[in-house]
């Protein structure tokens, strides 16, 4: 199987952005077993599972969607565009995602526990997944408060929740209210229910959200 791996502008524009003392590593190719990786913008080098990344750093699982890097002992998912840092003591914590071809931003995300691919929507009032999403996360949602939504169907029953972890690079958010629905999602959308509690900002393909509480 190919590797999928972004164009070199990438490259350039991760160099630019990243400072080269923070040991930034962004994931710019994945297959199964081995992901391709940029470290403070350097060539990319390809990289089995198993391997080294630098000192401490390992690369513990790639497969088509995402890599799992175990950073100073902390295992930390994230998908093709995504960078982690290995932050400094007391530094918050910061991932950087990329814009899509479509001109959306995609995270990777853990919610509690489980694996989610999430739009960034900053229109959503809060997470939103899909009924059949929530349930394969574990998510018992129709304990959560019954409402109704608008969609563009028509209104559609919906469930208010807390969920436990959500989890996105090095970013870690506890107990973050989400919506599910039923009918009418066909996607999920990465909200301001967590977008609230980051600092987000632009720099032309990327945006970079840091933590705030």
């Amino acid at each position: 199987m190919r590797p999928l791996i972004l164009s070199s502008s990438l490259f350039l524009f991760s160099s630019m952005l990243m400072p080269a003392q923070a040991a930034d590593i962004g994931v710019v190719g994945l297959f199964p077993g081995k992901a391709v990786l940029v470290i403070n913008g350097s060539s990319p080098k390809t990289y089995s599972v198993g391997s080294k990344v630098t000192d401490d750093v390992l690369l513990v699982k790639a497969d088509g969607s995402s890599a799992t890097l175990e950073v100073k002992g902390k295992r930390q998912v994230i998908g093709i565009g995504e960078y982690v840092s290995r932050s400094t003591p007391g530094a918050s914590a910061s991932v950087t995602l990329k814009v899509n071809p479509q001109g959306h931003f995609v995270a990777q995300a853990q919610i509690n526990g489980g694996m989610m691919t999430m739009l960034v929507d900053t229109g959503a009032t809060m997470i939103a997944l899909p009924a059949s999403d929530a349930g394969r996360l574990g998510v018992d949602y129709k304990k959560g408060r019954p409402i109704t939504v608008n969609t563009a169907n028509g209104p559609a029953p919906a469930f208010m929740v807390t969920l436990n972890t959500v989890k996105i690079g090095d970013i870690e958010m506890n107990q973050v209210e989400a919506l599910v629905q039923e009918r009418g999602l066909p996607f999920a959308l990465l909200g301001m229910s967590f977008l609230n509690r980051t600092e987000m900002r632009r720099e032309g393909e990327m945006m970079v959200l840091t933590k705030r509480f």
